[in-house]
């Protein structure tokens, strides 16, 4: 982890590689919470798959959280080397002349994903952690839709997911494809490459918005 945190080259490619198992796991996350929209019965197959499966548990659950840690402690660390090598006597940093305005702002997008990400595990993984470990309730592969439903029957806590996947698509916007750039693939793809991540930004968080939004009316 020193290495890492201590070569600029080093904590790019970690920043992309995290950041693109991230954006891998987002994709199966939004496949299985739209099986919700449409039947109560595949959702639940699948998410008691996903809490029961021996692999997924213990070995890809502990590397999505060491991801998310890496990722963001690197988005600070990257954040602080950068801030640290302006230069402070000019009058004013124009950082607009050759930057969009989310690529000078993605540390304050992030904070506020992680924030989501807390609410998130609050919400979700702290109560499944609980049920199955401390409580040690049997085994009942249909309470899943239930329980996820009953998250969005607060209009506050549906708001909340809807802007922070709002911001997570604009973190998206400028940070999938820089993914790509740190690993050196700007090459005669990066048009197409650009196009793809585009339609990512902007889709897989307008699906998790619409799954949000569609609980929640159908709550009320």
């Amino acid at each position: 982890m020193g290495g890492i945190l201590n070569s600029s080259i080093a904590r790019k490619v970690a920043m992309a590689l995290s950041g693109l198992f991230l954006v891998i796991f987002l994709l199966l996350h939004f496949i299985i919470n739209f099986t919700s929209v449409f039947s109560a019965d595949v959702f639940n197959e699948y998410s008691h798959f996903m809490g029961t499966n021996v692999l997924i548990q213990f070995l890809l659950q502990p590397i999505l959280i060491l991801g998310v840690i890496l990722h963001f402690v690197l988005g600070f660390v990257l954040e602080y080397k950068n801030r640290s090598a302006r230069p402070i006597n000019y009058v004013r940093f124009n950082g607009s002349a050759n930057s969009s305005w989310m690529s000078r702002n993605m540390i304050y997008s992030g904070l506020v994903i992680l924030a989501f990400l807390g609410l998130h595990f609050y919400d979700f993984w702290i109560p499944e952690m609980v049920h199955k470990y401390v409580e040690s309730h049997p085994e009942d592969p249909f309470r899943y839709y239930h329980e996820t439903v009953a998250k969005f029957e607060s209009p506050v806590r549906t708001g909340l997911y809807v802007l922070s996947f709002v911001l997570l698509s604009l973190h998206m916007f400028h940070g999938f494809s820089s993914s790509f750039q740190s690993m050196g693939w700007a090459n005669k793809y990066a048009k197409g490459l650009r196009g793809f991540t585009v339609a990512y930004a902007i889709l897989i968080p307008l699906g998790f918005i619409f799954i949000a939004l569609y609980h929640y009316f159908n709550n009320v």
